[in-house]
This record gives structure tokens, C-alpha cells and sequence, in this order.
């Protein structure tokens, strides 16, 4: 049975006509990393008066894709030395949670573009860098072309998608990818291959290329409207500097991986702090008191008061662990990077998806025990933040963040070097 979704929920007609993202366009451009949190605010109260409904109908954010890039925020981060604002860590976390405060799956779409700049800069070659910063400074959104199709890899950092070169001595790629978030939105979708020389290789295509098809079948009960499906690549031709080398840095320590799990964490802390703004004003406005209070508002409730005090410093202290270790990307940023800062990066990152992962899954479910039984109807859609925490959150188990800090604080073992750490 085909369980494919389009927008609205519904089943696609075979004959539907994918739909492409509108062509680049000049986006405002920020000036400052104060006015790109403001921005971030102001997009966000925009986005949640809506969020709700999208994530009810399934309906994809076509036009607050639109917006956010048209706001500048896509190119905060592109180095100064290319035309950029290059902000911070610190202030991408931020914007990152602003926006995921509002809706998640908004604040997840772009996650992949931030990423991909990021490995650009660490891995890109000159050419390569100037081509796509400046693509990105005019607007082109970057939708990575995710793990491998399931049942086609033994794990996920498998390769099995293929780069070669065709009788005509021209370079075309074939192969599957899942998980592919951002990828429907995009103007460009870079992902891993394995090139004649079985080396790993990040190959950049166009979306619109001939061969390439994007299709919308993600259809998990959380992060409804990140569109993060599958592609397919079909001998897609592929220019010669369109071909990133990444087998050369394969165990050369960089940022790129702690930057990325910075993203994903920023995501979570967004996700708990929406909910619990949300379980506040339900019970502000909506909840009743128990009958044995002996008090006549939910907002006198002493054990109500109790446990919203101790959300409250869970979401604080998830949220300040994530910008200390923002800091410590941006200090260690400034220098080369070694062993030993890649190491420190991933470590300190690490434990801020720990606290972030568990205060977005508690404030989500704590929700419902704050606000009480009449927060579980459906026409309220309250329980979307437990089902985008619960999603989100499994993007890598936060049972190897144990691991990996443990090893390292016992025995001093410095993580490995790929986007999950």
C-alpha cells in the first residue's frame, strides 16, 4: 500500500507533478547578529500562530520557507571574508531555538544548510567555497541528501550511492538516500557517495537536475512537516568541482560535527521551551484546581506552582549549558583546530544535547500533568510537542552522548569524527 503524504495529508495522484522551491532571490541582508535574533523572534511569533494547524493538516511550509530566507537568516553564518555577517555559534544556537520555540519542523528544515557551510569551510576548496557562500549570500537554500536508504546499508555511515564516469568522460552519480530534511526546499542537495576509487566523496547537485527526485514520504507521528524523505539519483551529471574530496579529511579533527549536534541540540532546547510556554498559558487561562487545593485558580495550586518552578530551571539550565558550549565553538573556532579542541567541542556539545534532549521530552509530557485532562484534546494539538520531542530527539540516541563523555572524562578517549558527535 502506498503510504506516501502530500500536503493536507493526502495521498499523492500518480500524476502529480513534483513541486520545485521558487528560483533564488536577493534576501534582505543583516547587518548585525542583534538584528538576526530579532528577526528570529519576529519570524517566530509569526510562524506559531499557524504551526498548530500546519502540523494537524500536514501542510508543508512552502511560504515560511520563503520567508525565512528571504529574511536573511540562511546567511548568517557565511564567513566575513566571502560577504558574510559570519556570526556566531552562540547566536546560530539562538536563532535555532527562537525559531524552533515556534515550530520545530521549521527550525529543522534549515538544519542541514548550517551544516553544510559549516563543512564547506572546513573542507571545501577555494573554488568551491566562493561558488556556494555566494550562492548563498543570493539566496540558494542547501538540502543535504541524507543517510542511506534503509536495508541498503549495514549502518549509517555506509556508502551506496555511486560517483563514475560515464563513456562520454563526464562524472554522473546514482543511488538512494532517506532522511533527507531540507532536500524538497532546496537549490542545491550535496550527500555522501563513494566515488571509483570506493573513497568517500560529498557530491553537490542542483535540485532541479535531470535524474534527481525528491519524494515527500516521510510520514513519522512527530516533525510532521520537515518533508525529510527519500531521494533518488539517477545518473545525475555531476561537474568536476561540483565534487567535494572528503575521504582527504576523514580523520583530519574539525568543527563540522559538533557545529551540527549544535544545530540538533538548539532544536530540542526550542522544542522545550515552546512546550512549556504552552502548558503556562494553558494553565492560566484553561486548567481548573483540584478539588482538595481549597483554592479556586490552577495558578494557585501550590504543587502546580512546585513543579513549574522545577520545569522552568530544567529548560533554564538546558538552554545555558547550549550557549556555554556555543562559546566554547566560537573560542575554539578562532584557532586551528586540533585533537584536542575537536575533542573538547564534542564533548561539550555533547552534554548539551543530554539536558536538552531530556528537557524537551519532560516538558512536553509534564505538559499534560500541569495542565490536566481537558490539554488532551485534540482540538488543542498540545500533544504535538511531546511527538516533535520524541522524533527529533531519536536523530541520534543520546545514550551514546553518555558514552562518549563518560570515555572521555574516565579514559580520556577523544570521540570520532563524524556529524553525530
Amino acid at each position: 500500500m502506498n503510504d506516501r503524504i502530500t500536503q493536507g495529508g493526502a495521498l499523492p495522484e500518480a500524476s502529480a507533478k513534483p513541486r520545485l522551491p521558487l528560483p533564488p532571490q536577493q534576501p534582505h541582508v543583516i547587518g548585525s547578529e542583534a538584528e538576526a535574533i530579532a528577526i528570529a523572534r519576529q519570524l517566530a511569533a509569526e510562524f506559531a500562530q499557524t504551526a498548530a494547524e500546519r502540523d494537524r493538516l500536514r501542510q508543508l511550509p512552502w511560504d515560511e520557507i520563503e520567508r525565512y530566507t528571504a529574511s536573511g537568516l540562511g546567511a548568517i553564518t557565511i564567513p566575513k571574508a566571502y560577504g558574510g555577517l559570519g556570526a556566531s555559534n552562540e547566536t546560530l544556537a539562538q536563532v535555532f531555538a527562537i525559531i524552533s520555540a515556534a515550530d520545530p519542523s521549521l527550525g529543522q528544515i534549515p538544519q542541514n544548510h548550517f551544516a553544510l557551510i559549516q563543512n564547506l569551510k572546513d573542507t571545501g576548496t577555494e573554488s568551491q567555497k566562493q561558488r556556494w557562500f555566494k550562492a548563498v549570500l543570493q539566496g540558494a537554500r542547501l538540502g543535504n541528501g541524507g543517510p542511506e536508504k534503509k536495508g541498503k546499508a549495514a549502518v549509517i555511515t555506509d556508502i551506496t550511492a555511486h560517483l563514475a564516469r560515464a563513456a562520454d568522460g563526464r562524472l554522473r552519480v546514482s543511488g538512494t538516500r532517506f532522511y533527507s530534511t531540507g532536500a524538497l526546499f532546496a537549490h542545491w542537495i550535496p550527500f555522501r557517495a563513494a566515488d571509483e576509487q570506493g573513497r568517500g566523496v560529498q557530491v553537490w547537485v542542483r535540485r532541479d537536475a535531470p535524474g534527481v527526485q525528491v519524494i515527500d514520504d516521510w510520514n513519522a507521528f512527530g516533525q510532521r512537516t520537515t518533508a525529510s524523505g527519500s531521494v533518488v539519483f539517477d545518473q545525475v551529471l555531476v561537474e568536476e568541482d561540483h565534487v567535494l574530496e572528503s575521504w582527504r579529511f576523514a580523520d583530519k579533527p574539525s568543527l563540522s560535527g559538533p557545529i551540527s549536534q549544535l544545530i540538533q541540540a538548539s532544536i530540542d532546547a526550542g522544542i522545550a521551551q515552546g512546550a512549556l510556554q504552552d502548558a503556562l498559558e494553558f494553565v492560566r487561562n484553561r486548567a481548573r484546581p483540584w478539588t482538595d487545593s481549597g483554592v479556586t485558580s490552577a495558578t494557585q495550586d501550590p504543587h502546580i506552582i512546585q513543579e513549574v518552578g522545577a520545569l522552568q530551571i530544567e529548560v533554564d539550565a538546558a538552554q545555558e549549558v547550549l550557549l556555554e558550549a556555543a562559546r566554547l565553538l566560537d573560542e575554539l573556532a578562532a584557532k586551528p583546530v586540533d585533537a584536542d579542541s575537536s575533542a573538547r567541542a564534542s564533548v561539550a556539545v555533547a552534554e548539551a544535547k543530554i539536558l536538552t534532549t531530556e528537557a524537551a521530552l519532560n516538558a512536553s509530557e509534564q505538559l499534560f500533568a500541569l495542565a490536566g485532562s481537558s490539554s488532551t484534546r485534540a482540538a488543542h494539538n498540545l500533544d504535538r510537542h511531546w511527538r516533535n520531542a520524541r522524533v527529533h530527539t531519536l536523530h541520534d540516541p543520546v545514550r551514546w552522548k553518555y558514552h562518549l563523555l563518560g570515555n572521555y572524562l574516565l579514559n580520556g578517549a577523544s570521540p570520532s569524527y563524524h556529524q553525530w558527535n
